[in-house]
């Protein structure tokens, strides 16, 4: 059976890692043992945000909604309740932006739900 040394692998791995790391500062960007743990971290780093991304989305929703809700004299939290309570299926995001494009909707919304 013929000898396999596994240079071309080895390099062609090294090469790879090497490239995800590029534009990383010090030695991380050329060294092997550093940039793979810099390659895991930012991985695991991108895993994290990816999730935490949706929670910020949600809790600028709830701000912005929470504010425009204030100047109205409702909570937030009163609101949300009695939404769930009338069966009306609004997500956040949609609310949240109706406060922005169509204030004169959210205003009827609000006056549907608090009147009824």
């Amino acid at each position: 059976m013929t000898r396999v040394k596994r240079g071309v692998a080895k390099n062609k791995k090294r090469k790879s890692l090497l490239s995800m790391t590029k534009g990383y500062r010090h030695g991380r960007k050329s060294k092997i043992r550093l940039a793979k743990t810099a390659v895991r971290k930012a991985g695991v780093y991108a895993f994290n945000h990816r999730k935490q991304k949706k929670q910020n989305m949600r809790r600028g929703w709830q701000n912005t909604m929470n504010y425009a809700l204030r100047e109205l004299g409702l909570k937030y939290s009163t609101f949300i309740d009695t939404l769930k309570k009338k069966d009306i299926k609004l997500d956040r995001k949609i609310i949240a932006e109706l406060v922005k494009e169509n204030p004169d909707t959210f205003k009827r919304l609000v006056e549907s739900v608090s009147t009824k």
